[in-house]
């Protein structure tokens, strides 16, 4: 791959992860172009739900430049007509020569855009995902292919594994460079999920927030999981202001997310609900923040037994460790095969 391909592959993975927690249920796709000589022209990333794709954003910023250029896109460009034309045949009618994707498109009513742009005489030419760098897709990937949202659960930690002290106090175990990082990552996040019992205990905004106190613009739907009542009294004053979703199951939660466009949440707990979506199966993320401290005796992550035997208990692959401060943030997908 020739240096001005390697960025612009690199500039439309930015572009996409830029836009993550905007663009649901649709893709969040970055796209670049170059011209006829290699150079950025134009990049551009999804629009909210009836707003212009990746693609069509890029091309506008390119304008001319774009005739006889290369377009790189994060996603196989769709090739069928929704709220907006398909993307193809905008490459198609500006000149566009060669185009690379690093996704085909798994969703059966947009797919076969790669053969409709050869039909038409434009080269096409599909690229490995490059390693190390944040693929925004994932999630809605992974979304598509279950039929319901992508499930990152979050927890922040003590060096020996406990999320609250004995009295139950949880305010701070990470640092604010870590709390910075969670807001940030709320994000971009469909949805926060958590339990009945952490509604109640916490009475939390599970809100988005910059470090000055204001919020992002891009907000999560707030969501509790759980039979018991908290849409009364002091406890959960916070939720009450703010609007906020309750289901009895996580089945009955998972689908209607999906049905309503969510297919990106965040599940931060607590223990009962960590436990429950572990042992449902339905975790494809865990993020563990793990800070300097120790308590000898507290509350676990999770608040039921997972095995009884070591070679029982489900195993994770590590994908990521990011320094935040004096606090680590470790990413595990899954691993079934080792277990």
């Amino acid at each position: 791959m020739n240096q001005n391909l390697d960025k612009a592959v690199h500039d439309a993975m930015a572009a996409g992860a830029a836009v993550r927690g905007t663009t649901s249920p649709n893709p969040p796709v970055g796209a670049v172009i170059l011209n006829d000589a290699g150079e950025t022209v134009g990049v551009g990333a999804t629009q909210p739900v009836g707003g212009a794709h990746a693609e069509v954003m890029a091309l506008q910023a390119a304008g001319e430049a774009a005739r006889g250029g290369t377009a790189v896109v994060t996603l196989e460009p769709c090739d069928h007509t929704g709220n907006t034309g398909p993307c193809t045949q905008a490459l198609i009618d500006a000149g566009i020569k060669h185009v690379f994707y690093l996704h085909a498109d798994p969703n059966p009513d947009a797919a076969g855009g790669a053969d409709t742009l050869r039909a038409a005489g434009v080269e096409v030419t599909q690229l490995e995902v490059p390693h190390g760098v944040e693929d925004a897709l994932i999630p809605w990937l992974s979304a598509l292919r279950w039929g319901r949202p992508h499930v990152t659960l979050k927890f922040a930690q003590t060096l020996d594994g406990f999320t609250a002290a004995v009295d139950g106090s949880s305010k701070w175990i990470t640092g604010e460079r870590a709390r910075e990082w969670v807001h940030q990552d709320r994000s971009h996040r469909d949805a926060i999920v958590i339990g009945t019992g952490t509604a109640l205990a916490d009475n939390p905004s599970l809100t988005a927030r910059r470090p000055d106190g204001e919020l992002f613009d891009a907000q999560p739907r707030r969501v509790v999981i759980g039979k018991r009542d908290v849409s009364a009294g002091p406890a959960t004053e916070n939720l009450q202001n703010l609007g906020f979703e309750q289901y009895h199951s996580i089945e009955e939660a998972l689908g209607v997310l999906y049905d309503s466009g969510a297919r990106d949440i965040l599940v931060e707990g607590g223990a009962g609900l960590a436990s429950a979506f572990i042992n449902a199966g339905y975790v494809d993320l865990i993020q563990a923040y793990i800070a300097p401290v120790l308590l000898g005796e507290g509350r676990s992550v999770l608040a039921h037994p997972l095995a009884q035997t070591l070679n029982d208990a489900p195993r994770f692959r590590r994908v990521r460790a990011l320094e935040l401060g004096d606090d680590i943030l470790v990413e595990y997908v899954h691993a079934p095969e080792e277990s």
